[in-house]
């Protein structure tokens, strides 16, 4: 099992997933929002919309140490690349 190292090329790659998952989360929360605005207060659907809007907001609020963390993996990728080749 070998170790898969990220190179500086993957970057564009995963910046354009971080861009699009950005607006298929807006996209959603505009939707559940437009969705729920159209419910009875304390309906079911109105509750399961209200849900919805919830775990959205709370995977958008982990984008930022999703970066960190892809970013950190990159950045040892880089160091290990040139320890490696140094030795």
């Amino acid at each position: 099992m070998g170790v898969k190292i990220v190179r500086l090329e993957d970057m564009s790659g995963i910046a354009i997933t971080f861009v699009v998952l950005a607006i298929i989360l807006g996209i959603g929360g505009t939707i559940l929002t437009s969705v729920q605005d159209s419910q009875t207060i304390d309906g079911v659907a109105y509750n399961a919309t209200g849900e919805g809007l919830d775990s959205i907001t709370e995977f958008s609020e982990w984008l930022p140490t999703l970066a960190i963390i892809v970013v950190s993996a990159v950045v040892i990728g880089v160091i290990g690349f040139f320890y490696t080749r140094n030795r």
